[in-house]
């Protein structure tokens, strides 16, 4: 079974429809998802893309509580969803925002997202965390200064484009290999963007945009057709103009959060720590003018919003929480009846017995795993204890195991059972 099957099961869960129908409520603000735990929360998310499709035609933004987390919520979303409409969104800072070393990935992916955001494209998972998400971004006005868009069958020079790279900060260069960088070889022009994963080729019949596709920087070689490539300088390394990242946020989206109040208080303690010295010395010896220079630079008030601006700046959205408790009372409760996978510790009698104490209570079981050897593996086991156990099994995994009291289904991890955790 291909794991979209369980985005559709969820989709008729009657939680489900009842969290869409208060999504599709425009004067309910703040929705309070009681009882979710392990990864229900994004199979639960990716459901609504099939429940309410049209509830689902605006950004949502989830803030989980540090980068792991965040992580695997990403992983999770990705897995149902696929890669295109789910972004991460990190801080552009490498271990913690305090020591001031920037991570040029990280900033790719950041930029990504907000251009995204800007040219509209919908529907769009963004998962993210408190550092990443008090850290300031481009203005709008700035970004589309510095945003060059071309289009399958547009009619525009090759000269011009290249001119208008190199006014963004580009180099030339033979052949592209990192951000920032465009190759131009006869009607062909390699441009690789702060905005995207991979380089683009653009191949130009006269001064027509005959093909867009990406490629991989090693092989050369082409890989997924594109109709448009947004092109985006880095923008992360100037301090100027730059705005919460809240105020980017088109006025629809809705914020998924487990604690607000912990946001706040992660926000305050990363703004109060600002950058440390480590970050503003410099290996080589500077004059008391530059030193003065770095300090204005990496002021924290430049590049961060404290707790207060950031609850200020969520509070202008629809929220969902999934956390223990509400911030606050909420306009709409939706309650899940669910209980986290058991911690088998690669006990197989216990996993026998309480597959078979699911299954007499009525209870369908679902095994996730990204290996069919797993699935095998766990399958023999079956087979030798002689105990005719059966499952469904699961083409991908998810991070968290747990089973739906509603729905009377377990939907439990391979690496969970086996122990086995990457």
């Amino acid at each position: 079974m291909e794991i979209q099957g369980l985005q559709a099961l969820y989709a008729g869960h009657k939680s489900v429809k009842a969290l869409a129908k208060a999504l599709g409520d425009d004067s309910v603000k703040t929705v309070f998802a009681e009882g979710l735990c392990a990864s229900a929360a994004p199979l639960l998310f990716s459901s609504l893309a099939v429940a309410a499709p049209r509830q689902m035609g605006r950004p949502f933004v989830f803030v989980l509580d540090d980068a792991e987390e965040a992580g695997y919520f990403y992983h999770d979303l990705a897995q149902v969803l696929g890669d295109d409409d789910v972004l991460y969104f990190p801080s552009s800072f490498r271990r913690a925002v305090k020591f001031g070393q920037r991570d040029a990935a990280n900033e790719i992916l950041r930029t990504e997202v907000v251009s995204r955001l800007a040219a509209d494209a919908r529907p769009l998972f963004v998962v993210t965390y408190p550092d990443a998400m008090m850290e300031k971004v481009v203005s709008r006005k700035k970004l589309a200064e510095q945003t060059l868009a071309l289009h399958a069958g547009e009619r525009v020079d090759i000269t011009f484009v290249e001119q208008t790279l190199r006014s963004f900060g580009f180099s030339q260069v033979d052949y592209v290999y990192e951000p920032g960088q465009f190759a131009v070889r006869g009607s062909i022009l390699d441009v690789f963007s702060y905005s995207s994963e991979w380089p683009y080729r653009v191949d130009f019949f006269g001064d027509e945009v005959d093909s867009i596709r990406t490629f991989e920087v090693q092989s050369q070689l082409s890989k997924d057709r594109q109709q448009e490539v947004i092109i985006v300088p880095e923008l992360a390394g100037a301090s100027q103009g730059k705005v919460p990242f809240t105020d980017f946020l088109p006025a629809d989206t809705v914020l998924v959060m487990k604690d607000m109040f912990y946001l706040r208080d992660v926000a305050d303690k990363v703004y109060a720590d600002g950058f440390s010295a480590q970050a503003l010395m410099d290996e080589q010896a500077r004059s008391e003018m530059e030193e003065a220079e770095q300090h204005e630079k990496l002021r924290a008030d430049l590049w961060l919003i404290d707790g207060a601006a950031l609850m200020k700046g969520m509070l202008d959205f629809r929220r969902v929480e999934i956390g223990h408790k509400p911030t606050a009372v909420p306009q709409a409760t939706v309650r899940f009846h669910l209980t986290p996978q058991p911690i088998f510790h690669k006990n197989f009698e216990l996993v026998t017995q309480s597959f078979q104490d699911y299954l007499a209570k009525g209870y369908t079981l679902y095994i996730l795993a990204d290996s069919a050897k797993q699935i095998d593996r766990l399958a023999a086991i079956f087979q030798e204890q002689g105990t005719g156990i059966g499952f469904t099994p699961v083409d991908k995994t998810l991070h968290a195991g747990f089973a739906d009291d509603d729905l009377k289904a377990c939907f439990f991890t391979d690496h969970q059972i086996f122990d086995r955790f990457p």
